[in-house]
């Protein structure tokens, strides 16, 4: 008895599909579309924060600065191969847009200061940069083969003022090997 209950159910089964075998397509393509838009969000995420730290990376890298002055400051007459070190005081810094909320009430006034999120869907929210702020440096070291000349140390000098906003105390050139 057993036997043929489970034969005829399965045979109910079957002709169920068969006769609603366009609806359960329907259904099938649409649990198929319902889970790519994830799927698209996370890589496209990932493809978008990979790009926001190049990004970020292209605005300011140290080690990039120190290069290109590497190479400016050696074609300078009399200088030679040189090498610069440059040290922060403080790194590139966002401003954020902030919304005040004040409030009155029999105590006085009260001011609640929060950052300004922009909602761009799919979960990611991003902070409004009102401006950005340059690193400040602390100092520089510019090491060279012409570093004994008064001459070339004093042009030395004023490039890399020009280019980093430091002070001639803040700057030391010496003679390399």
């Amino acid at each position: 008895m057993k036997g043929t209950d489970l034969l005829a159910w399965k045979k109910r089964l079957i002709m169920g599909v068969f006769k609603y075998k366009y609806v359960l397509l329907v259904i099938l393509v649409g649990v198929v579309l319902l889970l790519l838009p994830p799927l698209w969000g996370e890589k496209g995420e990932a493809e978008e924060s990979a790009s926001q730290t190049t990004k970020q990376d292209d605005a300011f890298s140290t080690a990039e600065l120190e290069d290109r002055l590497e190479q400016i400051l050696s074609q300078i007459q009399g200088v030679g191969e040189t090498q610069v070190v440059l040290t922060l005081k403080s790194g590139p810094q966002d401003i954020l847009a902030q919304d005040v909320d004040t409030s009155m009430d029999d105590r006085g006034t009260q001011s609640e200061l929060s950052s300004v999120i922009l909602s761009q869907g799919s979960g990611r929210e991003d902070a409004i940069v009102v401006q950005q702020l340059s690193p400040q440096y602390q100092g520089a070291l510019v090491v060279c083969s012409g570093g004994d000349d008064p001459e070339v140390r004093l042009r030395l000098v004023e490039a890399v003022s020009a280019l980093t906003g430091l002070g001639a105390d803040k700057i030391s050139v010496c003679k390399g090997k």
